[in-house]
């Protein structure tokens, strides 16, 4: 779920909606602006917001139309990827809570299927997580397997419940004997995560509650045992903890040497303001997560504004070895005043995590999945030395998959300006002498959206003694920037001018030498 509001499933015929680029490419398949089949449309009261089809990303998940917020029931089954969200089918501000559902087998092209969960009579549908029965530990299959969602009813209070699907998700029954976990006079209480932990033989569920992590234990997925709690006096407390996520990482890719990482969102309290993942590396039995760090040390995910309620796909098949995941790419400051039309809100990439020795400790590195290159269409490649005030090459688009790598020389600043206009423009680079990575919207167009809105976000990173890596995705109104090998990260919205397409290199206070400057057009 997510904090101002309180946080459901049916359907229609499906549908391809290619990340928002407008096209109907196919039988079937719907434009950006239409109605599916069997949706009713959103109201459009006197004064609607003008469509703004300049600011829907080509290659981010959004809804054809309506608001969306937290990624919901991230499962894979049978090659596909589901992502599941916090959606209100009714309009586009955040009210009455469903489960939105979409599918992708390559987690660049989405099918937005009809809405997967509705209210009933214990509230609205907030969020939660899913997973695959592999062998009717809960019955629901006679026999079989199935999906399992797990979320929060959201009524007079906020409680457990569970659905199941015996057809890929493609329809939902509600437990007869929801909820599965009733509240135990917690205002906040809600999210549940569940994971099969192997060690000990069981299914551990996660809750949410106030600003702490309450675990539970089951064999069958329907009676569940509170066992242990974490959170006083570890991390960051400034806001109530929300979308908790449990997985375990080998180190360096060392299959021998792992750890369990826990991420907890949390709003406000982050590090740019408002929303925020932080995560912890630790121990994990089955029973009781033990941090590494110390109680005090806080681990942001993410060091932008816009990344909140990370969650990653459970059930990716082990052949494929990785650990994916995405996030709501918003924050509660501003989320209802994002001025989008027909839809508001979007995901980040599918980012694949791993974890890395740092002179710090063991930390968290993220990188666009493989698949984000499919979506290339052409190269442009440069390479040349950059001087302060000097004129870098120019290139154009508003979707973009930026690579470079330059030795820094006598440079402080080595980065990329990205959709640049006629007095706009965003700015994403290393500042080796802050030994951070940044992302500087305050010049990002001329739609104001909040105060907070315009400013210079960082995160730290160390290069070392080699050359200055960054890798630049950005896509029309959203911009993620990779530092290093993915050990920094910021993730913004940006909403620039119609006429912002400009991209060039820069360098402050000396010269570089950019190595290799490839950019990739995406559609």
């Amino acid at each position: 779920m997510t904090t101002p509001h309180p946080h459901q499933p049916h359907r229609i015929g499906r549908r391809l909606f290619l990340g928002g680029t407008g096209a109907a490419v196919g039988a079937g398949l719907f434009a950006a602006g239409s109605v599916p089949a069997g949706r009713p449309a959103a109201a459009d009261p006197a004064g609607a917001a003008a469509p703004t089809p300049r600011w829907r990303p080509l290659i981010h998940f959004t809804p054809e139309r309506n608001w969306i917020n937290d990624p919901n029931g991230l499962v894979h089954l049978d090659g596909e990827f589901h992502q599941f969200f916090q959606y209100n089918p009714g309009g586009s501000d955040h009210a009455d809570m469903h489960w939105g559902h979409s599918v992708s087998t390559d987690l660049v092209h989405w099918e937005e299927l009809p809405v997967a969960l509705e209210p009933d009579e214990l509230g609205e549908v907030y969020s939660g997580g899913a997973v695959v029965d592999h062998h009717d530990d809960s019955g629901f299959f006679d026999g079989g397997s199935g999906l399992i969602a797990f979320y929060t009813s959201a009524g007079d209070e906020q409680v457990q419940s569970l659905a199941y699907s015996d057809d890929n998700g493609r329809s939902w029954t509600m437990y007869e004997g929801n909820p599965v976990i009733g509240n135990p006079g917690i205002e906040d209480f809600r999210d549940p995560k569940v994971v099969w932990h192997a060690g000990s033989e069981a299914w551990v569920l996660m809750l949410a509650a106030d600003d702490r992590i309450l675990f539970y234990r089951s064999s069958d997925l329907r009676e569940w045992e509170e066992v242990s709690g974490f959170g006083p006096g570890h991390g960051a407390h400034g806001g109530v903890w929300e979308c908790p996520e449990l997985f375990e990482l080998p180190v360096d890719g060392d299959d021998r040497n792992t750890r369990w990482v826990l991420v907890v969102s949390i709003n406000p309290g982050g590090p740019a303001g408002g929303s925020a993942a932080q995560y912890f590396v630790g121990d994990f039995d089955g029973w009781e997560f033990t941090p590494h760090d110390p109680p005090e040390q806080t681990l942001w995910a993410d060091g932008g504004s816009d990344f909140y309620a990370v969650q990653s796909w459970s059930d990716v098949p082990a052949e494929d070895g990785r650990r994916i995941w995405t996030a709501w790419m918003s924050n509660w400051d501003y989320a209802e005043d994002v001025p989008t039309d027909p839809w508001r809100g979007a995901m980040t990439l599918p980012r694949e995590v791993g974890l890395t020795e740092t002179a710090d400790g063991i930390r968290l590195t993220q990188m666009p999945v493989a698949e984000v290159e499919s979506a290339r269409t052409g190269n442009e490649h440069w390479e040349g030395e950059l001087a302060e005030g000097g004129d870098g090459p120019a290139f154009t688009g508003t979707s973009l998959d930026v690579e470079l790598e330059a030795d820094p020389g006598t440079a402080s600043v080595v980065g990329l300006e990205v959709l640049a206009g006629e007095g706009c423009r965003t700015l994403v680079g290393v500042d080796l002498e802050a030994g951070e990575l940044f992302v500087d919207r305050s010049e990002h167009g001329s739609v104001e959206v909040t105060e907070q809105f315009r400013a210079r976000h960082t995160m730290p990173l160390e290069h070392g003694d080699g050359p200055v890596r960054l890798r630049v995705v950005v896509d029309r109104s959203t911009v993620e920037a990779f530092g290093g090998r993915g050990q920094a990260v910021i993730t913004d919205l940006v909403l620039p001018d119609a006429d912002a397409d400009v991209l060039r290199p820069y360098a402050e206070g000396g010269t570089a030498h950019v190595s290799s400057l490839d950019v990739h057009h995406l559609e």
